[in-house]
């Protein structure tokens, strides 16, 4: 078995003539590799059940792709939350007032599109600025209507829900919930502790005086830090707050001058929106510099393969050989970016990267 299974030279003729056909014209390559994979599971003992997931995986991802299209150079925050909060409680308050002030800032928000939080966040910011992806379930109330119709689309499966509520937002905020919305909060963690994601801003937002995260994170350091399963650094991605402004302005200020990463071989570049100075880059290889395999912080125009992908050129870089142990530090590292003399004051959207960027 492989990957991309290796057909007769005449069925792959006939997929490139099929794919002509369809007038497509662009990332020919990868569409082959589907159609080919399609016909490899047709070949192998794969049974009904498993086309069914195949086909309904794949037909979700197009539907949700096609949803969020249009907004694709909008920044974008998704909230995850209970779906039972109801409307008087202090959390439901708190998570439309973050809404309204993200979208104020012209974010859009990405919620599951059922009720309590999500319905919050929706109503927040208003129904031109939400989107919903959706899922089925017996037992829980249809899309929420304060998201427009033509803003939402519903799935079978909660690992492409997942997959779309993860993939298409520059921040995350974690309102105070139960099995669904912690296991989203893992997902996120684990992701940023596997370098599977680009660093984004998480925040953990509670109710004043509420203490469901700070007992959260007592939890975490009480039994899965003293028995050595996490690091110390990696709730350090997390902010936890009970302050709807400070939430907002974490979301935001993220991206404020960090613009994005990229591996290159054992090379990290950053990309930032301001060139540094030399006293910038000074001071973080000073507080930075034994992060570091080798070397130091440096400027530098694109590397080869970033020229090669048109990515980003126009931007000031730093590179370094940043240790690929402490991807958890990369936080404060960027938090430091964002804080040197040379960086925009005036808030910023973030950059909308690619797979291609992950290491």
């Amino acid at each position: 078995m492989t990957n991309s299974p290796i057909l007769p030279a005449d069925i792959s003729e006939s997929l490139r003539a099929l794919i002509d056909g369809a007038g497509i014209s662009t990332n020919v390559a990868l569409i082959e590799r589907m159609l080919a994979t399609a016909l490899g599971l047709g070949t192998d003992p794969a049974s009904k059940l498993d086309l069914k997931i195949a086909s309904a995986a794949l037909t979700e991802m197009r539907e949700a792709f096609a949803l969020f299209a249009p907004f694709e150079h909008r920044p974008k925050v998704t909230v995850f939350g209970s779906a039972r909060t109801k409307p008087d409680d202090v959390a439901y308050q708190q998570t439309m007032r973050v809404a309204a002030e993200l979208a104020e800032r012209g974010w859009m928000v990405v919620t599951g599109a059922g009720p309590g939080i999500m319905e919050a966040a929706a109503k927040g910011a208003g129904p031109d600025l939400s989107l919903g992806v959706s899922i089925r379930l017996p037992f829980e109330e249809k899309p929420n209507s304060s998201i427009a119709n033509e803003h939402t689309v519903v799935m079978k499966y909660f690992f492409t829900r997942k997959l779309m509520l993860v993939k298409e937002s520059s921040g995350f905020i974690c309102v105070p919930g139960g099995f669904g919305t912690l296991d989203e909060f893992f997902e996120l963690l684990t992701l940023q502790q596997t370098g599977k994601s680009e660093p984004t801003p998480i925040v953990l937002l509670d109710e004043p005086g509420g203490h469901f995260w700070t007992d959260f994170r007592e939890f975490l350091d009480e039994h899965l830090l003293r028995a050595g399963v996490i690091s110390p650094d990696d709730f350090g991605r997390v902010v936890l707050t009970n302050s709807v402004c400070e939430a907002a302005e974490e979301i935001t200020s993220f991206w404020c001058n960090y613009d994005s990463l990229r591996w290159v071989g054992d090379l990290l570049v950053f990309r930032l929106r301001t060139e540094p100075t030399d006293d910038d880059v000074a001071a973080l290889n000073e507080r930075f510099g034994s992060m570091l395999t080798s070397g130091s912080f440096k400027r530098r125009g694109p590397l080869r393969p970033e020229v090669d992908d048109n990515d980003r050129l126009d931007l000031p870089r730093l590179i370094c050989r940043f240790d690929p142990f402490q991807v958890g530090s990369l936080y404060r590292v960027i938090r430091a970016i964002n804080k040197l003399p040379s960086a925009p004051k005036p808030l910023a959207a973030p950059a909308q990267t690619s797979p291609e960027d992950l290491k």
